[in-house]
């Protein structure tokens, strides 16, 4: 006898993270409810207007807003950015360019630089080693 196969759910701060938009800005059935692994495929393939507009002009969460300015989370906190930005608020620090963002710009450059250096000399090393 096989025994029936649950459906998949998850919480909706899980499906928020997963769709990249910030939990408190997503409707109230959104938040109060779980979500289906399907449905999640479905916001994913086809948007609603709510999802659209959350990714167009936020607010956005922490990991999405580092993205958009180019430094790390743990650079965000350090500029004194701990909560959502709209899209509005990130192009204003783009232009604004304060003393943090520069630097945490610079700081994520080098990371980015230095991670390649080691990706390039571990592939040169799994080469020679492998000859």
């Amino acid at each position: 006898m096989k025994s029936q196969q649950s459906t998949q759910t998850m919480k909706p701060a899980t499906a928020a993270k997963k769709l990249g938009v910030y939990l408190p800005a997503t409707p109230a059935e959104f938040q109060e409810g779980t979500v289906t692994r399907a449905e999640l495929n479905q916001l994913q393939a086809e948007p609603p207007a709510w999802l659209r507009d959350l990714r167009r002009t936020g607010p956005h969460p922490r990991p999405v807003v580092a993205a958009k300015l180019g430094v790390s989370i743990a650079g965000l906190a350090r500029g004194g950015v701990t909560e959502a930005l709209t899209t509005e608020q990130i192009e204003a620090l783009k232009a604004e360019r304060p003393e943090w963002l520069e630097k945490e710009r610079a700081t994520q450059a080098e990371v980015r630089k230095e991670t390649a250096r080691l990706k390039e000399r571990d592939a040169e090393r799994a080469t020679r080693d492998g000859q």
